[in-house]
């Protein structure tokens, strides 16, 4: 039976890579390609603030397509819209009716997606809609993958949060009323290991950068595979 072919919303943190394991158990899509929003200027992931070399090998290692969205810093919902459209207008015209999501409980954010698909007639789903946030967390760390917090919001985290690996002694260290995976914004991550990748992107701890007063990034350099890297253990 041929699968469907559908779009992966992508932002190279850790729903997304929980989104694509359970995609590939399930056996139900074909991948066409990971679709990610990046910052110009920055040349970043939006929101996430990974280096796009960074984005690049991850899908390399993933063996997946990449398609990036190009937005300008301090980019509006009217200047989303358009580019996504376009971009997601394009997969359109090759069939692709569907885009597959990782969000797990905001309605609104889900709300917003749907209504931006529907001009388009194109469909979201969402394969890991209501799952427990901290078995979803726990399950990802046991599934063998690994990641590193890249933002964290300072009004409910500490800055130090920021370039810490996201493993059981994170989970122990998150303070009440902070989302085991981050739902609520309250950090962001980037997977650089795990049993989807062909091998692991390679990189190493940089600066850290506070932004509006309140966003604490932690940069991560692309590295070359050598004796003194370690995966950015």
């Amino acid at each position: 039976m041929t699968k469907a072919r559908a779009l992966v919303s992508w932002s190279g943190g850790k729903d997304s890579t929980a989104l694509l394991h359970e995609i590939r158990r399930s056996g139900e899509w074909e991948i066409a390609a990971l679709l990610t929003t990046v910052t110009s200027g920055y040349d970043r992931i939006s929101v996430h603030g990974v280096r796009r070399a960074l984005l690049e090998a991850q899908a390399r290692s993933l063996g997946l397509q990449l398609t990036t969205v190009e937005i300008s810093p301090r980019a509006g919902n009217t200047e989303y819209q358009e580019r996504t459209s376009a971009a997601l207008q394009g997969f359109r015209e090759q069939g692709i009716r569907k885009v597959l999501f990782g969000d797990l409980f905001l309605e609104d954010v889900r709300r917003y997606r749907e209504e931006l698909l529907t001009p388009l007639d194109m469909t979201a789903a969402f394969p890991l809609w209501g799952r427990d946030t901290r078995v979803l967390a726990e399950d990802f760390q046991t599934w063998g993958y690994r990641a590193v917090l890249t933002c964290v919001d300072t009004e409910v985290l500490h800055p130090d949060f920021a370039g810490r690996e996201f493993d059981a002694a994170l989970l122990r260290d998150l303070p009440e009323g902070v989302d085991p995976c981050g739902e609520n914004g309250e950090f962001h991550t980037f997977v650089y290991d795990g049993p989807a990748f062909n091998e692991p992107v390679r990189w190493v701890h940089g600066e850290h950068v506070r932004r509006d007063e309140r966003w604490e990034f932690c940069d991560l350099v692309p590295a070359q595979p050598a004796a003194d890297i370690h995966q950015g253990r």
